[in-house]
This record gives structure tokens, sequence and C-alpha cells, in this order.
């Protein structure tokens, strides 16, 4: 029987903060509902699906803005309320998105002006979701409405586990409209202050484009066409600047009406279509578990796709040491045993939540054969019960040191100003980042993606792959890092344009060649200078030598070094003469190693292995190639075969197998795609 709101309320008098943080200390798994879709007694029907599963927690009101507010201050909560009532019933946990997106179409009929236009200047009607220009002020008037109504009603409920922030704020189209140029003029005028600052800043001189009153600013896209690179960086920075700080006013919301109650996300802010800089909101501290969708693609035995989701995870979770959720997770027509290993995986990245998408193959919209735990017809599927193998094991080894706070001594520094202006280049900056990720992913040694300007830097070896645009913050904190006896690796692409998108007139690498101790006077293209090969290379390819030791590699370009002081170790051995491309070189009381080369892992495999050794940075357990392993804590170990074949594990004396009630001595075979958690009586 449904108990009212009125005495949920009363009922619940005490804090729910304390509530949260102590229901948030073990390892979640479920799946992510849209009750919307269905009725009570379908409800009742999944419930106890979910129930007979083990299923801790459910995501729910994602994507469903009128389902709560169906015309314009009208809000219906009797519906959920019963939803919400039964999880609770049932013992399952819900985060409860607040879905300030898509707008609802009677929003958009009543105020116009949110909807998106795009650069050929057409006004386009919300037929897909995420169709809102969130800067609009009408837009967020009412967002921030249906945010207060919506929190202030289920701040107490005692089956809620934290409010979802949005969800995949990243994504949808950017919004080229008359209020959007008017906005971003406004947004120009305080940056810079006078027309003269801004010509200089956007080297307007350049093909007569001079400005002569900020009303003359126009939109940097005409159709297809984009405007110069200045012009790009410092819209792109604008509308971050807006999707940031909508987020932040709904972080402000949630937490004055539901105070200590934790906060989390689906934070695509990387999508490609309007990509943002989150580091702002995730170094505040304000979303209290960084979230995200885990898609690692439907393969068993690909593991491209786990280290990209892998790092999805470490660029959401920046420095913080907070547990991670996965709000969402693969289900579709994954392989079996591919979740499962998925699952495996992401708790080695500190994650604590593998909540599926979705429960239900959905039968309407445009995921309609996107399928779920459940089928159409209402029952199980073989999903179901790879998910039901989970949340069986995660109940098992969960009190032991779960989840795992990864302990990271190497730094991958990540920039969004970079990531818009290497558009240009071969390959963004982000993809660089992914690739140094996966040389030390590849080790099983933790590291943690920063963004330079806002971190300590307290760590042993710091990366800077392809961080294109380099300004004076971001410069003196590398150089004192450095000086301080820090080692830093930078790659190809680093360091070329300032703050306003122009590259530098000083020697390149900008703001740091006296640290690098080397002048880069330019690039070549490699397929062009491999008409000069002397091993007869076509294409990209490339023949380093380092340390002894031939690498061959593929790349677009490679830089032209010139060492001033510092030492070469490594060069390009396959052109008309060798070509210095690895370099290091001591400033203070640490090194940097310059690498001319955009990051490659064969390349930088070699680099920071010998600096890992050399640093001391922590491996982890001995294990062979193809398996993840991550020291959970002083006794607990968890292992997974990410490979086909079986692999041997050694151990130092017994252990035994938390997930199969075993012993073993010395070693222990792990089967291929398979998990292990072992509790050790020595330690390695």
């Amino acid at each position: 029987m449904r108990v009212s709101h009125l005495l949920r309320t009363a009922i619940l008098t005490a804090a729910l903060s304390p509530v949260c943080a102590a229901s948030a200390q073990e390892l979640y798994v479920g799946a992510n509902y849209h009750p919307h879709d269905s009725n009570p007694e379908t409800w009742k029907h999944d419930i106890a699906l979910m129930k007979a599963a083990g299923f801790r927690v459910v995501r729910m009101g994602h994507l469903a803005w009128d389902s709560y507010e169906p015309s314009d201050g009208q809000f219906t909560f009797a519906w959920f309320d019963e939803v919400m009532d039964m999880m609770n019933g049932a013992g399952i946990k819900v985060i409860l998105d607040v879905a300030v997106r898509p707008a609802p179409v009677w929003l958009h009929q009543e105020h116009p002006s949110i909807n998106i236009t795009d650069s050929n200047g057409n006004v386009l009607y919300p037929n897909h979701r995420y169709m809102e220009d969130v800067g609009d002020p009408a837009y967020q008037q009412y967002a921030l409405r249906f945010t207060d109504t919506l929190t202030r009603h289920y701040a107490r409920h005692p089956a809620l586990l934290a409010f979802g922030i949005d969800n995949e704020p990243g994504d949808g189209p950017i919004s080229y409209s008359a209020t959007v140029r008017a906005r971003f003029v406004a947004w120009l005028q305080q940056k810079y202050g006078t027309v003269q600052n801004l010509n200089a800043a956007w080297a307007s001189q350049r093909w007569s484009r001079r400005i002569s009153a900020f009303d003359e600013v126009g939109l940097p896209a005409s159709g297809p066409v984009e405007g110069p690179p200045e012009r790009v960086l410092d819209f792109r920075r604008f509308v971050s600047a807006e999707v940031s700080g909508f987020l932040d006013q709904v972080i402000t919301k949630v937490n004055a009406n539901a105070p200590g109650v934790l906060t989390t996300t689906n934070m695509w802010y990387y999508s490609s279509m309007k990509y943002f800089d989150y580091s702002g909101i995730a170094y505040s501290g304000r979303i209290t578990r960084g979230g995200c969708g885990f898609y690692p693609g439907n393969s068993l035995q690909n593991n491209e796709g786990i280290e990209r989701a892998l790092f999805g995870i470490a660029r959401i979770q920046f420095e913080n040491s907070t547990p991670f959720w996965c709000t969402e997770f693969t289900t579709h027509t994954a392989v079996p045993g591919s979740i499962r290993k998925s699952a495996y995986a992401s708790l080695m990245e500190g994650n604590q939540m593998v909540c599926g998408w979705t429960w239900q193959a959905m039968h309407g919209g445009e995921e309609q054969y996107l399928q779920g735990m459940v089928d159409w017809d209402g029952l199980p599927n073989r999903k179901y019960e790879e998910y039901r193998t989970i949340a069986a094991e995660f109940k098992k080894i969960g009190p032991y040191g779960f989840p795992y706070h990864p302990h990271p001594e190497v730094a991958l520094a990540f920039s969004f100003d970079s990531q818009i202006a290497s558009a240009s280049f071969p390959e963004p900056h982000d993809e660089q980042i992914q690739t140094a990720f996966n040389v030390f992913n590849r080790r099983n040694v933790d590291s943690s993606v920063v963004e330079i300007s806002r971190s300590p830097l307290h760590y042993k070896l710091l990366v800077v792959p392809g961080v294109a645009l380099m300004d004076e913050p971001t410069a003196a904190k590398i150089r004192e890092y450095v000086h301080q006896g820090g080692t830093v690796v930078m790659t190809g692409y680093s360091a070329m344009v300032d703050e306003r998108g122009q590259v530098f007139s000083s020697t390149l690498p900008g703001r740091l060649s006296d640290v690098f101790g080397i002048r880069v006077s330019g690039f070549e293209e490699t397929g062009q200078f491999n008409e000069l090969s002397r091993l007869g290379l076509k294409g990209g390819a490339l023949r380093l030598s380092y340390n002894g030791h031939d690498i061959d590699c593929q790349a677009p370009w490679f830089d032209v070094i010139h060492p001033l002081g510092a030492t070469v170790l490594g060069q390009i051995v396959s052109l008309d003469q060798d070509y210095p491309i690895v370099t290091s070189y001591h400033y203070g009381a640490g090194t940097a190693i310059y690498v001319g080369l955009p990051a490659r892992e064969n390349v930088l495999g070699p680099i920071l292995g010998d600096l890992i050794d050399r640093l001391g940075i922590d491996t982890g357990p001995v294990v062979p190639a193809g398996v993840m392993a991550r020291r959970i804590d002083s006794n607990h170990l968890l292992y997974l075969n990410l490979e086909g074949t079986a692999k041997r594990i050694g151990l130092k004396g017994k252990a035994r197998s938390i997930l199969h009630d075993r012993d073993y001595v010395g070693a222990f075979t792990l089967e291929p795609y398979q998990p292990e958690f072992v509790e050790t009586t020595l330690t390695h």
C-alpha cells in the first residue's frame, strides 16, 4: 500500500546525508529503469525480478521532464511516488535524475528562443533529444523551477540514494541563433573590454577582418564554413561557460533542497557535438560521485573498447578520490561474458556501481531496437542472468576493501582549450591522452587525468600529451614542477599556440623551450619526406632508434628538433639523415623529456617503462601480459584475464579465493576472460 508523501516526511525527521553515506559503502549492481513507459502491474513484476537478481540500485527519471510536468506549472508526482515506494519496499535504492533535458515540447512552443538554430540559420524543430539552447534565460528559468520542485518533493524519500545532475550534458547541437550571438557579444565585451583588445586577440588584420564595434561580431560559422581558429576557440569557451554555469546552478538548487544528499551524473562532457570544459565542476567536488556511461562495445575478445571506457572514468574523475559510479553500463547485444568482464575491469579504476542500460528492450522511440536485460515481452534474457551473476559476486567480494581507491603516481595532462585548438591537427589532444593512458593501464599502473592549472601536481611523473595551447599559468606550473625535481614527458603538437589560439612568435615549445633545452623549428610531413627514406619506407612509416633498439611507428608528421643543451635519447634513422626525436634535459632538480611525435604506444612504452623503473613508480602485482591486476588493500588482490588463453599467476605463499572459496599455494591458473579475487596470507 502506498504511503503518502506527507507521512514519509514525518517519519524521516533525521537528516538524510548519514543514510546516503552509509548506504553508499558497498558495490552496487542494478539497472536504468523507465517507469513512465509502463504501468503499476509491470512495475511490480519488474521489481520482483530485480530483487530476485540481487539488484540494489535503479536509476530513474532521466529524459522524462514532461512526465512530471506535462504542462506549464502543472506538476504530477503521484505516479512516481508509487514507484519510489515500491523500490523502497524491495530494498532497492534510487538514483533520481533531475531531467532538465530534453525540454518539453510545450516549453519550446511557449519560448521559441530555446530552439536550436543551425549554422545555416534554420530553426530546428525538437525532433530529437537535447534540442535546446541551455544558455537561454527562459530555458534556465523553467529548468531551475523543475529542479526546485522535483528535489524538494523527493529530498527525504527513504529510497533516494542520490540525485543525478542532467544526463550527457556535452551532447546535443550548438545553437547559432541571434540570441546566442547577443550573449556571445556580451561575453566578449566582458572578457576583452575594448574592440582593440578583441582585434589583437583575434588577429583581425588577417584577411581584412577588423572589427570596429562589438555589434559587428558574428558567430564563427557560416553554414559549413568555420571561421578562424581564434574565434572558434573563444566561441567554444563561451558555450562551455554557459553549459558549466547552468550545471552549477542546478547543483546549487539540489544542494539547497537536499543538503548532504549525494549527487552524480552521466557526465558525457566530451561528446563531439558540444564538448565543454568539465574540469571546474570536477575539481569543485560538488558532484560527489562522478559518473558516466560505460560502453566498451559488445566484444569479449577486443579490449580497445574497455580501454576507452576506462579512460572515460579517468577523464571524468580527474583527481577526485571519491568512489565512481557507472550510472549506465552496457547491455545491448554484448557477447556472453563480456559484460561481466567489463564490470570487473571497471572496479580497477575505482568504480562502485554497474547500472545496466537498460532494464527492458524499449518499445518505442529512437532506441526501440536497443536490447536490455528483459525482452520486449517482459521475460528476462541471458543478460539478466549475467547481471544476476555480477550482483552475486559483487556482494561476495564487496566487503573486502571495495570500492578500490587508486593511488596514482602518474599524471596525464588534460586541456579543454587544447582539445579545441587541436581540431585541425591529424589527431586531437584527447586521442593522445588515451594513448598515454593505455601505456600505463596495460602495465597496471594507476594514472590520474589532471588539469595542470588546477592541480597540486603531487606526482612522480607528469605526461603532457599534445597539449597544444600553453597559457602562462600552465607553463608556470610545469616549470616549477620540473625545477622542484619532477619529471615531465611532452609529446608532439604541444605548446604550439598561446591562450589566444595563435602560434607562438617565441621559440617552440612555447614558454617552455628553456625547460626542455630544445628549439622546435617546425614539422615535416612524413609521407612526403619518405621520398628520401634510406629504407624505402612509404606513407607515415618511420624507424626510430631508442636506447639501442629500433622502433617502427607511423606518424603523419614529426617535429624538427634542435637540441640547445638537451641530450638526444632517440633519433629517426630511416630518412635522409638522422633526426633527433627524443631528448632529455635537466632543469633545476628535475628532468624534461620531449618526444617529437604524437603519442604512440610503441614509442612511449619504452620511454615510460624506463621512467617507471627509474622513478620507482608502483606497478602493482606481478602478472603476465594481458592480465589486469590491482592490490585492493594490503592482502586482497583482484585479477582479470583480458585474453583468450589461460595465464599462470604466481603467488608468494598461500591465498584463498573469495570468489570460488578455494585455496591456492604458490600459483593459480586464471582462465580466459575470467576474474579472480584472492586473500593472501603473505604480501607480494
